[in-house]
């Protein structure tokens, strides 16, 4: 089993249609921008790299941690410049801001989210979309049977969601601009695959830290079990897929 450090292109790339969707759905909503780079804030493998382009033909340039992510990203041929970094660290001036799925990784929303946006002129936009799927059986099971399993390593007692209600983000981010947020579950359907098609989902994401501190035969035993928890919460359809509801926050802040 491949070691869960850094991240799998290919693992993470079997869901690309849905993965992309949330993407799509956010740069929808982003408004005509003023002169300035596009930085797409943890760019991963680049799947949002062709859409961008085509919607602002100007300088994109790709920030992300993961050097496997990033050599996926460049062989796309839309990006202008691509930097290894961890994108909490990213310093720069962007027309546009543009994260997806990413941020959620990074702690002190408070802080960060004005951060960003002050690197952004007038007009400028920040564009956020997270998942917010910490409270669904998803990854509850994998935080509850991580600590069951192996409690010298998994402490999940004070756990508090990474992504907080829009309610909470408002409060915080009106003050800095003209402020869009809002949330959207998506009822995925998963195809049939090997183990249960969540976990298929979750392995290249959620699961990764948890993964990552495993040796082989603890992932196996651990992945075992959670396809066993899984298969009550999301049942299966004939054809062996499930229906997998997924929810996502969206933020779109014009700067003042």
């Amino acid at each position: 089993m491949r070691n869960q450090q850094d991240w799998n292109p290919e693992i993470y790339a079997r869901f690309r249609d849905l993965r992309l969707r949330p993407a799509l759905d956010l740069l929808a909503q982003v408004p005509a921008l003023p002169k300035g780079d596009i930085v797409d804030l943890g760019c991963g493998n680049g799947v949002v790299g062709a859409a961008l382009k085509a919607r602002f033909a100007r300088r994109l340039r790709g920030v992300d941690n993961s050097a496997s992510m990033l050599a996926e990203a460049a062989k796309t041929g839309h990006y202008n410049k691509l930097e290894e970094l961890d994108i909490a660290k990213w310093q720069g001036e962007a027309a546009l801001i543009f994260s997806n799925a990413a941020l959620h990784w990074l702690p002190g929303h408070g802080v960060l989210f004005p951060k960003l946006a002050s690197m952004l002129p007038a007009g400028g936009v920040l564009a956020v979309q997270m998942p917010r799927q910490f409270a669904a059986p998803s990854h509850v099971l994998l935080r509850e049977l991580a600590q069951a399993f192996f409690p010298d390593r998994f402490d999940y007692r004070a756990y508090s969601p990474p992504v907080a209600p829009p309610q909470k983000l408002a409060e915080a981010l009106a003050p800095l601009g003209e402020l869009n947020i809002w949330e959207t579950s998506y009822f995925q359907y998963l195809a049939a695959g090997e183990g249960h098609p969540v976990r298929r989902f979750t392995m290249s994401t959620a699961a990764r830290p948890i993964l990552a501190r495993l040796d082989e035969s603890e992932q196996k035993r651990f992945l075992v079990a959670y396809d066993e928890a899984l298969l009550q919460a999301y049942p299966l359809a004939r054809d062996g897929g499930c229906t997998f509801p997924f929810l996502r926050q969206f933020i779109v802040l014009i700067a003042r």
